[in-house]
């Protein structure tokens, strides 16, 4: 009896042995998963570690699962936080050359501010560098709510940004952050697309293709001038000398003003894993309108079908999804104060919008754009 318990205590110890030498590699992985440099939650972080080995079906699986499962409530008042009703705003934003006013729903009263745009405190020449509101574009679901914004092209330039880990590497002239010199012109940060292998697109900066450009992509070209562009690649937009940057993601949601007829219908991964775009969650878009003014709409509890239909009604007429789920959707606006840290006052777009006030102040791992001011009034 007393011979086979030491037996049975140094199988024991060999069994727990074989599990800790199995785990050390796994939690060493992990470990530099979290403390990765570059800002990424904790929550996100560990999202995209489960995908990175050998976990992306079953995160697929679950967030397609869970958002079809959690739609928002066909009636009743928004749940989440909205802006602050300004004191003092203007239900037409006066455009280059047309005037632009979102829809209120049909028979359902306007929330405090909705529908009444804010001017930017940063201006050039008093013209505001972006007016900023909210209104729920899906009458189907009358508590979910979109916020906008809309950028002047004459005054508001945007700067694609790199991020530690999307698209990665080194030797950028940015340092995965907007420039201490360039934070008192800084108008706005907001989110970029998907991480590179899923956005079946590729990336150009500082002329190279850190990432292969693919024809057919949804891309938001930047100019040299700071005048931008959004299409189709190699069909709406192409390389030209005038480029600077460029950020492709999936295809494009609206052309010619309206959806896309084919979200409600794809099945093979168009925008993303298949039946994401069924998923009703935090989602984000970028697109141009008439007069080449760059347009940003994002909210939670968004379809595919929802978002590409917020962004049609608020005036795009070509525009891409950006990034989607909680984490990955950011925008906000800034107010000059040197006496305050970074010396600006940040807001949300939506004030439910997860992560810290000054995301993409610092370095982030993932690649996103800023917005600054023009030095004068471009014609």
């Amino acid at each position: 009896m007393s011979r086979r318990r030491p037996r049975r205590r140094r199988r024991l110890l060999i069994v727990l042995g074989v599990v800790l030498a199995l785990l050390i590699p796994v939690g060493v992985s992990y470990g530099q998963a979290l403390t990765a440099p570059g800002y990424a939650s904790f929550s996100a972080r560990s999202v995209d570690w489960v995908r990175n080995h050998g976990g992306e079906s079953l995160v697929n699986w679950y967030e397609t699962y869970y958002y079809t499962h959690h739609q928002p409530p066909a009636t009743g008042l928004p749940t989440e936080a909205l802006p602050p009703a300004p004191p003092s705003a203007t239900r037409t934003v006066p455009g280059t050359n047309a005037p632009l006013t979102l829809p209120i729903l049909p028979g359902v009263a306007a929330l405090p501010g909705e529908g009444l745009w804010q001017p930017s405190p940063q201006q050039v020449g008093g013209i505001p560098a972006s007016w900023t509101t909210f209104f729920r574009p899906d009458p189907k679901h009358t508590g979910v709510v979109a916020g906008v914004s809309w950028l002047d092209r004459r005054v508001a330039v945007p700067q694609l940004i790199p991020g530690t880990v999307e698209p990665g590497g080194t030797g950028y002239a940015e340092n995965y952050s907007v420039p201490a010199s360039e934070r008192p012109g800084l108008v706005a940060v907001f989110n970029s697309g998907y991480k590179f292998k899923d956005a079946h697109g590729g990336y150009y900066i500082e002329g190279r293709q850190v990432v292969p450009l693919s024809d057919g992509a949804a891309s938001l070209v930047v100019n040299k001038d700071g005048t931008t562009r959004v299409g189709s690649w190699g069909k709406d937009v192409r390389m030209t000398p005038d480029v600077v940057a460029v950020r492709q993601n999936l295809r494009l949601v609206v052309y010619s003003g309206k959806p896309n007829p084919t979200i409600t219908t794809d099945t093979s991964g168009t925008w993303g894993s298949t039946r994401s775009q069924f998923q009703y969650t935090w989602r984000s878009g970028i697109g141009i309108d008439r007069q080449g003014n760059l347009m940003y709409v994002a909210g939670n509890q968004l379809s595919m079908q929802t978002l590409a239909e917020a962004m049609s009604k608020a005036g795009i007429v070509r525009g891409m999804q950006l990034d989607i789920h909680t984490n990955m959707v950011f925008f906000t606006s800034f107010t000059p104060d040197r006496s305050v840290s970074y010396g600006l006052v940040p807001q949300k777009l939506l004030p439910a919008m997860p992560g810290p006030m000054t995301r993409f102040l610092m370095p982030d791992q993932r690649d996103f754009f800023a917005i600054r001011l023009r030095s004068a009034v471009a014609p």
